[in-house]
């Protein structure tokens, strides 16, 4: 360990505040003074957050345009003992971020990769829904139109609730799509402006989002939508299912079709189809 508890030829994954600069942990701080560069998404975000703490590092721009690019000179200088850190412009980089790519090519390069855990918008979101759940899944931002969106959409509904990003000048279509795909009963949690000095977070139902982000001002700053979680689906008695389909079909075939109707392992039901057919 040297350069101030900085590892030399190591890459650092910096979560940084999304919104108070106050967030930033002491180490995020120290690594960020230590460390011989600082990939950023956008260099003039960052050197905000740099200029607060009084940081005057050297800053070289890291976004989904450039990212294999820039990851080869940035390899380089890992290998010629260099500390790189990366930061997003909020959050922790490569979620819903570029910083993956990179990330995965300092893996294949044999390098040292590092997390400095920090702040997270959708770990925030969630933990200020109150959705009970044993976890929950990150869908990131939803495709902006077309069929990738539709699909997107209809594979929201599921056991655990979903974390969602959404731009400012695209939440009020979103919250439609979704009230007209998962009905306006649905619960979810609105954020907007997380940290900062105006930050909102609403619980309501789908019905309810539209009146409520009509208020003034609600439709300005970034938003995490939390999606409560589906109804669990009614289990189906497999054996029944089996019966019915070996009216007409073989056993194999009844046993491929009775797996993708209970979710049940297709070998499992075979055996079953097989011993149910004798």
């Amino acid at each position: 360990m040297d350069n101030g508890g900085v590892d030399r030829g190591t890459l650092y994954v910096v979560a940084t505040p999304i919104g108070n600069l106050a967030d930033a942990s002491p180490r995020s701080v120290e690594v960020l003074r230590s460390v011989d560069l600082v990939a950023c998404e956008d260099t003039r975000t960052t050197r905000t957050l740099l200029g607060h703490y009084g940081i005057a590092a050297r800053t070289v721009a890291l976004h989904e345009h450039n990212e294999r690019a820039v990851a080869k000179g940035l390899i380089a200088a890992l290998r010629d003992g260099k500390s790189v850190a990366l930061v997003s412009d909020a959050g922790t980089p490569g979620i819903a971020d570029p910083g993956a790519l990179l990330v995965a090519d300092v893996h294949r390069a044999g390098l040292r990769v590092s997390p400095v855990p920090g702040p997270s918008a959708a770990a925030a979101a969630f933990s200020a829904a109150g959705f009970a759940a044993p976890g929950y899944r990150f869908a990131g931002f939803l495709p902006a139109s077309g069929g990738a969106r539709r699909k997107a959409i209809e594979a929201l509904d599921g056991p655990l609730p979903v974390v969602l990003f959404e731009a400012p000048h695209r939440i009020a279509r979103t919250l439609d799509d979704l009230a007209a795909k998962l009905g306006p009963a649905r619960e979810i949690a609105l954020a907007r402006e997380l940290s900062k000095k105006f930050e909102e977070v609403a619980r309501l139902t789908l019905g309810e989002a539209k009146n409520w982000l009509e208020a003034p001002h609600r439709q300005q700053g970034e938003f995490v939508i939390v999606l409560s979680a589906g109804e669990a689906p009614q289990s189906l008695d497999a054996d029944r299912v089996l019966d019915v389909l070996l009216e007409s079909l073989a056993p194999s075939e009844a046993a491929k079709a009775a797996a993708r109707i209970t979710g049940l392992a297709k070998g499992e039901l075979y055996r079953k189809a097989l011993s149910r057919r004798k």
